[in-house]
């Protein structure tokens, strides 16, 4: 039985686990991914990451698939993780498993489903890029329902702050907004006409200042529901995996849309500059 003096009254106490911590530990370095984002050094699937830096010989090495293939090779397995526990393990692991595990298998099925019929492609994806995404997915996702089961196999206390409720209203806040504005960005790659102000510059694919929602606002509010989602995860959960894995994801994302932002001032001359990258009016 763990001791009662663990300090953090919304966190469950840390399990007997070395896989759960080096996870735990692992989680923040997605940070550093976000401070790359920044950098301008990018995720190789990104619109802002140059191909055609990389060497002849190095190309002609990759296979490359198209990009609905390459998300659905990323999105599939931690969907079939998350899937799996709550068909399997529903029962004896109490509600907060059984919620975290509903809210992670609806998580990846809205986005098979958006990579299916949502969202649109400019181009395709490296297969040794794709792998590694799902990988990620399927670790994080599996570890985030394992984290959950051995609070009550090795009877962890319940943290006195019951957050549980509150991550359920923020998950689905997250969720509808994240599809809403995939939505509207799929219908502004979709129109088949632009204006002169808000069209593409040569070398890009069909990209236009986005509109509409928070998009109003901020140029990236599918990544702030994103992470509002992430924080209706930690909340629902209350493991310290959670938490930091939520975390990781705020930072990179936080970088992603400072990237983002820049790409847009970069492309455009008339980009509005009240919008600011992911927080409104703030950042």
């Amino acid at each position: 039985m763990v001791s009662m003096a663990w300090p953090i009254i919304f966190v469950f106490p840390p399990p007997a686990s070395v896989f759960i911590t080096a996870m735990s530990a692992i989680s923040f370095t997605l940070a550093s991914a976000g401070i790359s984002e920044m950098r301008g050094k990018n995720m190789q699937y990104s619109k802002f990451w140059k191909n055609s830096n990389q060497p002849d010989s190095q190309k002609s090495k990759q296979i490359y698939i198209s990009g609905r293939r390459g998300m659905q090779i990323a999105y599939t397995p931690a969907f079939l993780a998350s899937l799996t526990s709550l068909v399997l393990f529903p029962h004896n692991d109490g509600i907060r498993y059984l919620l975290l595990s509903s809210a992670l298998t609806i998580h990846f099925l809205k986005r098979l489903l958006e990579v299916q019929f949502v969202h649109k492609y400019s181009g395709g994806m490296a297969l040794d890029t794709a792998i590694p995404i799902s990988l990620s997915y399927f670790m994080s996702t599996a570890t985030m329902v394992y984290a959950q089961h051995l609070t009550i196999t090795q009877g962890l206390p319940e943290p006195p702050i019951d957050l549980k409720y509150p991550g359920i209203l923020l998950f689905l806040v997250g969720i509808s907004g994240n599809f809403y504005h995939h939505y509207l960005l799929s219908r502004m790659r979709s129109s088949s006409s632009s204006s002169p102000s808000t069209s593409k510059s040569n070398d890009d694919k069909d990209y236009k200042i986005p509109r509409g929602g928070l998009f109003e606002l901020v140029v990236c509010p599918h990544y702030l529901f994103e992470i509002i989602g992430f924080i209706g995860f930690a909340f629902i959960s209350q493991t310290l995996y959670a938490f930091a894995y939520m975390a990781g994801t705020t930072f990179y994302l936080t970088g992603r849309s400072y990237a983002t932002r820049r790409w847009y001032l970069s492309k455009f001359k008339n980009f509005p500059q009240h919008v600011k990258a992911l927080i409104p009016y703030m950042y």
